[in-house]
């Protein structure tokens, strides 16, 4: 007999496989020595209550011997020679529309603008160190996108898109740990990522796949309603007749050239606001109901939060929340301030930090003047340069400590902060629009109220958040996937607006791709 079963355990004891045979046969009032083995399927923390336990599902092997799930097996083949594929970025969804695209029998061909992870190390450390940003090789361009010095979230609730285990599944395969199939909220870890990300390109080199770095699309050639060409570098033109765009969110200039082109986008609501940071050892203790002199169990993770609330028709809510982990300057160019944060695998930093935002739409933008096509970006791009003229330029952010900001008055000094290229003080209600302003501080009173000791001057909030999705959508056929107006150009991932974080867009770009292997001969 196999039966699944579901269990609560100690924190001590979520991970001694050597328990789980005990608690298994408790669970099914059976001797242990029936038990043959017990595989963990799936692991979740509960800390609801003050009796803080995890929730593990159990396939139970009883009287019979262990049958392991089938193993992962790509269909990784040799496509030299085969059809070429154009994809536009290296991101999640760029990478695995290429690795479906492989299954599929068609050579993939990545386009990536910014340069390969080793290359890009050295621009991120100058935006760090020395708050230079590099247009085309930052947090967000390079290979792997913004994904790969991210902190690696892998929850998405986007379940009806496509395969999340497959996508899990090739994470695994090349080199994430095997918690990834595990975790209700799997995490990788940002030191973890580039490893990843490059042996991805490896693999898909090694079927003969071609991934180009330095090779930015700044033009798009059409004729007769179809995709004909794609100039790169504003120098040479190389012909594609089918174009995957998975240039993510923060491709704006993308966004200019279509526009231009009078290739069809919308304007599309996303999310606006702040980067807070606790010092982790405070969300521990209200998370998990410790004494202020205790700290958490060394059995219990790093403690996370996920916090919303309605503000006068708005919602604010908690975005990219990072245990141990760290603030870091997102900006793609001069002049607009970007935050973002992360967290390295081990989540040991002392700081907790989250993106804290509140939901603008046309209404916003058009108090300020921005309408049309591209509002919503143009309203984005206004407060990430008030946020970088507050902060007085090279990367340094404005901030508040978090009661200040609640009580609109300028901070007398800072805390300590993760944030590298460092802060300056400053009144955020001139950074911010006044909607906005007001629904974040309504927000964080609501939340000091669901979290005791929540709202504190111990806190730090860091403009600006405002890289959360992207402000454009570029529409697309429900059935084929191409956009209704240029034949072989496929929008695809967050950039177009379709996905919201690793998973989600690595779905969509597999998406994407099986959609090609139907209409298209190989």
């Amino acid at each position: 007999m196999v039966k699944d079963i579901n269990i609560r355990v100690a924190p001590e004891m979520a991970r001694d496989d050597r328990q789980f045979r005990t608690e298994a046969a408790k669970a099914l009032r059976l001797p242990e020595n029936r038990v043959s083995a017990v595989q963990l399927l799936r692991r979740s923390l509960d800390a609801r209550s003050r009796q803080i336990c995890f929730q593990l599902r159990l396939r139970v092997f009883v009287d019979e011997p262990f049958q392991p799930v089938a193993d992962f097996k790509p269909r990784l083949q040799n496509v030299s020679g085969k059809k070429e594929i154009f994809i536009a970025g290296t991101g999640p969804a760029g990478l695995f529309a290429a690795l479906q695209l492989i299954e599929e029998g068609f050579c993939p061909v990545l386009l990536e603008r910014g340069k390969d992870v080793r290359a890009r190390r050295r621009d991120l450390a100058a935006m760090n160190k020395q708050g230079i940003v590099n247009p085309e090789s930052n947090y967000c361009f390079g290979e792997g996108g913004a994904g790969t010095y991210s902190d690696g979230k892998l929850y998405t609730r986007s379940d009806k898109r496509g395969n999340i285990l497959k996508c899990l599944q090739w994470l695994h395969y090349f080199g994430a740990p095997e918690s990834v199939l595990i975790d209700a909220h799997p995490h990788i870890g940002t030191n973890k990522l580039p490893g990843i990300i490059t042996t991805m390109r490896a693999a898909i080199e090694a079927c003969g796949g071609k991934v180009l770095f330095n090779h930015k699309i700044t033009g798009i050639r059409q004729a007769s309603g179809c995709l004909s060409g794609l100039e790169i570098n504003h120098q040479e033109v190389v012909k594609a007749d089918i174009l995957i765009l998975a240039t993510g969110h923060s491709a704006r200039d993308i966004f200019d050239l279509l526009y231009r082109e009078q290739i069809k986008i919308e304007s599309k609501p996303f999310a606006l606001g702040l980067r807070i940071e606790h010092p982790q050892s405070l969300i521990d203790q209200i998370q998990y109901h410790c004494r202020p002199s205790e700290s958490r169990s060394p059995f219990l993770p790093p403690a996370a939060y996920g916090l919303v609330s309605q503000e006068e028709g708005r919602g604010v809510f908690s975005f990219c929340m990072c245990p141990g982990g760290i603030i870091a300057p997102a900006s793609t160019e001069e002049g607009a301030l970007v935050v973002n944060g992360w967290s390295p695998s081990k989540r040991d930093n002392p700081y907790a930090n989250s993106g804290m935002v509140v939901t603008v739409d046309d209404k916003d933008f058009g108090r300020y003047g921005f309408s049309g096509d591209l509002a919503a970006m143009q309203y984005q791009d206004m407060v990430e340069r008030k946020a970088w003229q507050a902060g007085g330029g090279r990367l340094k952010a404005p901030a508040q400590r978090m009661a200040d900001f609640v009580a609109g008055r300028l901070s007398v000094d800072l805390p300590k902060c993760s944030y590298l290229p460092g802060l300056a003080s400053a009144n955020l209600t001139e950074v911010l629009p006044e909607a906005v302003y007001q629904a974040l501080a309504a927000g964080f009173r609501g939340f000091g109220r669901k979290m005791k000791g929540y709202l504190t001057n111990e806190a730090v909030v860091v403009a600006t958040e405002s890289r959360t999705s992207s402000p454009v959508r570029i529409p697309r056929d429900s059935e084929s996937l191409q956009h209704m107006q240029l034949k072989g150009f496929y929008p695809c991932g967050e950039g177009a607006g379709y996905a919201g974080g690793i998973i989600s867009a690595a779905m969509d770009g597999m998406k994407v791709a099986m959609a090609i292997g139907k209409s298209v001969v190989s």
